[in-house]
């Protein structure tokens, strides 16, 4: 009973660091994410990083510069590679498991609590999922876990240096997303309720804001001379998410992908120990805040990964307790290793390129979501638009720009038209319509999309040289859309580009 109702703060030995079962399993996700990394071809956001990553500035419309230049930088080093390009992703999956073990010894857990921590990670549907690509719901959340390392190893042994550390990794986080923020103000209600208050007296946490303060300032300048688009950004989000009933989804869809076994059940219970144990008590700040995250979330219309970064804290919490004291017996079967292999085996089908892409393309296979569909027949789709930029005149092409209605059409023929010796396409839409206007001189556009309103308006011709073909897959994104060729602008491209401006997507 002693050792279930001691305070974690004591400067108690830590367990031993269950190494060889801990890394042996943050191996064999490293593994299966390497493996499975060159399947299938790009995602829709990687071939706009890789787009931005080649006109590198300090922010974008969309989002902070870190992703645009971690994938310029591995293009750079291996141009073309899926595996080198998800690399970082690859790593940092790994990476995430032995953080989240490490979360639970911190709190008191031996061995059995950091093996079924680290199994939970590696289970988790979101983190197995989002570790196959290079995006910003990758990386934020290894960041939100690293930092709930050291919020949890300061409150054990009051390591100031820990918390200018966590300045760090605040800054990285705010230049790959903005959703720390809402992440430490909630922390921060919560540490004013909860406790530790001490936590908000020391100086070094301050110093640390000041870090993170210096390091976000270039992008938030460059917000600021902008016109502060990613506010218009997440406006745009929230209409998407509504409009799919995604405020009703964001809590069950969030706790699903947790782990369609295992992993939700051990996130739920891990927040409520985190909220009503003895034993965690300095921790219930972060159980609350989890809370409060997901109400913050829901009434801003985010979406469900947004609260992601706060599984492992629950994990650990749940596994810490279960090596303390046993479960109920009616639900002992969850944290057994059948339940674990078997939540691994049900994330590797759902989420990893594991299937014939024929059987994605069709629907058939258990794991054609959005995901890995939008992975497939992009080479296809520049082909396709190859064929009508070759047939244009030779004098007319060179007086021609392409302009795609979405911006991952527009990524794709960035990346594969090269070799097909395509120019550089323009889109309007989301963050690509600040990487660049078609050059004053083109006075003929080839335009891939379903709606040609804006080319009626404002060009004297418009005519349709391929009407929209046969779906490529049961999710297609635009490949298979119409195109369109307009001369004859009314204006200057300065005044007509803003024209061409679009936040939604279909």
């Amino acid at each position: 009973m002693a050792a279930i109702t001691a305070l974690p703060t004591q400067r108690a030995q830590l367990p031993t660091f269950a190494r060889g079962g801990v890394l042996t399993i943050a191996g064999i996700v490293g593994l299966a994410l390497l493996l499975t990394s060159g399947r299938y071809g790009y995602f829709l956001d990687e071939l706009y990083f890789l787009a931005a990553g080649r006109q590198l500035d300090w922010g974008y419309a969309d989002q902070p510069p870190l992703l645009p230049l971690l994938a310029h930088l591995m293009d750079s080093i291996a141009p073309g590679s899926l595996v080198v390009l998800r690399l970082p992703a690859t790593l940092l999956t790994a990476a995430g498991v032995v953080v989240t073990a490490l979360i639970a010894r911190e709190l008191g857990g031996r061995r059995r609590a950091q093996l079924l921590s680290a199994s939970a990670f590696a289970c988790c549907l979101q983190f197995l999922g989002t570790g196959h690509l290079l995006a910003t719901s990758t990386i934020d959340p290894f960041l939100w876990t690293v930092l709930t390392l050291l919020l949890v190893r300061w409150i054990r042994t009051r390591a100031d240096g820990l918390l200018v550390w966590s300045g760090v990794v605040t800054a990285l986080a705010l230049n790959t997303k903005f959703l720390i923020v809402g992440f430490w103000l909630v922390a921060g209600c919560c540490l004013l309720f909860f406790g530790p208050r001490t936590l908000l007296r020391r100086p070094a946490l301050w110093i640390g804001a000041a870090i993170a303060a210096i390091g976000v300032l270039p992008t938030v300048l460059w917000q600021a001379f902008n016109g502060w688009p990613q506010l218009t950004m997440s406006s745009a989000i929230d209409e998407e998410t509504s409009a799919v009933g995604g405020r009703l989804l964001l809590l069950p869809t969030g706790i699903l992908s947790a782990g369609m076994l295992a992993g939700a059940v051990l996130l739920i219970y891990g927040c409520w120990q985190l909220l009503r144990t003895d034993a965690l008590r300095p921790y219930r700040f972060l159980g609350a805040t989890l809370l409060g995250l997901a109400v913050l979330f829901l009434v801003a219309g985010g979406r469900h990964y947004y609260i992601a970064g706060m599984f492992p804290i629950c994990w650990a919490a749940a596994a810490v307790t279960i090596e303390r004291r046993p479960p109920a017996r009616w639900w002992r079967w969850v944290p057994t290793w059948p339940s674990m292999v078997a939540s691994g085996l049900i994330a590797v089908m759902l989420t990893l390129p594991v299937w014939p892409e024929s059987w994605v393309r069709s629907g058939s296979a258990p794991n054609a979501t959005r995901f890995l569909v939008a992975e497939i027949d992009w080479p296809r789709f520049t082909e396709s638009v190859a064929e009508a930029w070759q047939a244009i005149p030779a004098e007319q092409r060179s007086r021609t720009a392409i302009v795609t209605e979405l911006y991952w059409q527009a990524g794709a023929l960035s990346q594969y038209g090269p070799q097909h010796q395509l120019p550089e396409p323009y889109s309007g839409n989301r963050g690509y319509w600040t990487l660049g206007s078609p050059a004053e001189q083109a006075d003929t556009v080839l335009y891939v999309g379903t709606d040609p309103t804006v080319l009626r308006r404002h060009f004297e011709t418009v005519r349709q040289l391929r009407p929209a073909a046969s779906p490529a897959s049961v999710a297609d994104f635009g490949r298979s859309a119409p195109l369109w060729l307009a001369s004859g602008p009314d204006r200057s491209w300065a005044q007509l580009w803003p024209e061409f401006r679009e936040w939604a997507l279909p």
